[in-house]
């Protein structure tokens, strides 16, 4: 890799442009930002050089998987915080682009860098095991934390990681609540408080009637949502009986199930994948991905279905997660696109918002409205305060709508002082 970049680093050169697993669908797959640039393809470097399960964390090249991160992990005391997407997207990739996890953003399992700068030096910046006895893992360091320099970022070539490993509960259980549409805004706003409370733990994840279906649960009348439970047998317990009062006292939700005692149908795809997903587990994740686009990993970008994702965050309130619905009802009856809505709530003030939009690839009246109803997507929630924290490739340019002109500046500079040749391929936060 050095070499390589070492003989792009001359005036006139074409860019490079680097993707890990290049499975980063609905975004733009493994696609440059901008053509001429010669891309750089990692998923060759898939060591995992070093776990600790004692100390929590893994040393990851850029091509692992989250599937074969997690199947390592199997029988330990120590889990991936995995996403809901495919077992073969990449743990770093996703991570970098500050992909959400069952568990926790996945941000906040990167704690170190390998980096090839555009000098073709190696660096790492962060926190890094020595060959040694390895400290507690302290990825802000001393002085100006560099870590996220490289987070979104077109500074440098990420090709390892250093990524956090959650404990695995002593006992795992996951909650399934429906409740009517109707019902949504004070659903919402007994989720935060159970949330604020410790109720539970990790991402609860609400799929609205399209999103579920999309993903492979049938029949689903309203809203599905999921919430884990988890730590001595004595609190699953507790947390379980505790939720399950507080549901039925509250009379929001027409059924709630707990997975120890009613396992999810064979239909029902959404559930199997959260409720293996939450112990660290893909092994349903692909049924999901074929529920969605129609194929396997390999062959998504070139005959899976069309696929598109919209990624905003939104205030935890009630109102604010039925306004944000609001407007996708307005996107549908302006395009005839029918966008699906996944809360994930974050924590008890952030909602990540997952909006999928479906279409036929081979209609072009249908791949024309679907990225028209993309387009309003980021006219209608920019409008109305609830800003993506993810873009795809076709909308680079809102960077420049959507920041601090200030701070872009800065980080402009930066990167000309660090990259003066244009080595790297400028990305879609740049």
């Amino acid at each position: 890799m050095l070499e390589l970049v070492r003989a792009f680093n001359t005036p006139g050169s074409p860019p490079l442009y680097a993707v890990s697993t290049g499975h980063n669908w609905g975004l733009g797959s493994r696609e440059p930002v901008h053509g001429g640039a010669v891309r750089v393809e990692l998923h060759g470097l898939d060591r995992i050089r070093r776990i600790d399960t004692d100390r929590g964390w893994a040393v990851v090249e850029a091509g692992v998987t989250q599937r074969q991160l997690a199947a390592r992990l199997a029988d330990t005391g120590r889990m991936l915080n995995v996403t809901a997407s495919s077992g073969h997207t990449s743990v770093l990739g996703n991570a970098l682009d500050r992909g959400v996890g069952l568990r926790r953003q996945r941000v906040h399992d990167l704690v170190g860098l390998e980096v090839v700068t555009p000098e073709a030096t190696l660096a790492r910046v962060g926190w890094w095991p020595g060959d040694e006895a390895a400290g507690a893992p302290n990825p802000h360091g001393l002085g100006p934390s560099l870590l996220h320099l490289y987070t979104q970022s077109d500074l440098g070539i990420a090709v390892a990681g250093v990524i956090r490993l959650p404990h695995r509960p002593e006992a795992q259980r996951v909650l399934r609540l429906t409740f009517p549409a109707e019902n949504l805004r004070r659903a919402v706003d007994t989720f935060r408080r159970w949330q604020a409370q410790g109720l539970f733990q990790g991402v609860l994840k609400i799929y609205d009637t399209t999103s579920a279906s999309s993903y492979g649960t049938r029949d689903t009348a309203g809203h599905l949502a999921h919430l884990s439970v988890g730590g001595t047998p004595a609190v699953a317990d507790a947390l379980t009986r505790i939720v399950t009062d507080e549901a039925e006292a509250s009379g929001l939700f027409t059924a709630v199930h707990r997975s120890d005692r009613t396992p999810p149908a064979d239909d029902d795809v959404v559930s199997r994948v959260i409720e293996a997903g939450h112990s660290g587990n893909t092994d349903h994740h692909e049924d999901m991905l074929r529920s969605a686009v129609g194929r396997d990993a390999p062959d998504v970008d070139s005959a899976g279905g069309g696929w598109i994702f919209f990624l905003p965050l939104v205030p935890y309130t009630g109102a604010d997660v039925a306004a944000a619905l609001r407007l996708l009802d307005d996107v549908h009856a302006r395009t005839g696109i029918r966008p699906g809505a996944t809360v994930n709530a974050l924590d008890p003030d952030v909602v990540d918002l997952v909006v999928s939009l479906r279409f036929d690839r081979s209609s072009a009246e249908r791949t024309a409205g679907a990225h028209r109803a993309l387009d309003l997507l980021y006219e209608m929630f920019t409008a109305a305060g609830y800003l993506p924290y993810r873009l795809d490739i076709e909308h680079a340019s809102w960077m420049d709508r959507l920041s601090d002109p200030v701070s872009l500046d800065l980080v402009r500079r930066i990167r000309t002082a660090l990259d003066p040749n244009r080595v790297i391929a400028p990305g879609r936060y740049s």
